[in-house]
C-alpha cells in the first residue's frame, strides 16, 4: 500500500500589493501522519521551509476561513473557489500565498483516498507513534 501522498503546485508568494512572484510548493500527505499536511516552500535564494498543519485545516480553508494560530487559509474572493489565500506566521513576520483551488483539491482528494478524512484514528500505528509524530513537527517548527 502507497504510504504517502505528494504533489507539486505554483503558488503566488504576495509580498505587497504591487509585488508577488510564483514559486514552486510541494505538498506531503504521509498516512504515518494522517493529520498533517506539509507544504515545503521554494523561495529563490533562501532554503527551502517546510510548515506542517492540519488537513482539515486546508480543506475547511478553501470554503470559508479558517485557522486561528499561525496558519489561516480562506478563500480569496468570498463565494468563488478559485484561489485561496494561505498566511503563515512566526511571531511578528508574515508571508501570504495564493494559490488555485483546483490543485488543492486534487491533493486532498488524493489524501482521502490513502486515508479517508475522519477515519484517521483507525490507524493503530499513529496511536502507537502519536510521541514520536509530534516531536517532528515541533522540531520543524522550531527549525524554521
Amino acid at each position: 500500500m502507497r504510504e504517502s501522498v505528494e504533489a507539486e503546485v505554483m503558488m503566488n508568494f504576495l509580498v505587497s500589493e504591487e509585488l508577488s512572484f510564483r514559486i514552486p510548493v510541494e505538498l506531503t500527505y504521509e498516512a504515518a501522519d494522517p493529520y498533517a499536511v506539509r507544504m515545503t516552500f521554494h523561495l529563490p535564494g533562501d532554503a527551502p521551509v517546510t510548515w506542517a498543519f492540519g488537513r482539515e485545516l486546508l480543506l475547511d480553508g478553501i470554503n470559508r476561513p479558517a485557522g486561528d494560530g499561525d496558519v489561516r487559509v480562506e478563500p480569496s474572493v468570498p463565494e468563488e473557489l478559485s484561489d485561496v489565500h494561505i498566511r503563515l506566521q512566526v511571531g511578528g513576520d508574515r508571508a501570504l500565498f495564493r494559490a488555485g483551488v483546483a490543485p488543492l483539491v486534487a491533493f486532498l482528494d488524493r489524501t482521502d483516498k490513502l486515508v479517508p478524512l475522519g477515519q484517521e484514528w483507525t490507524l493503530g500505528e499513529f496511536d502507537e507513534h502519536l510521541e514520536d509524530a509530534l516531536g517532528r513537527i515541533l522540531a520543524e517548527e522550531n527549525a524554521g
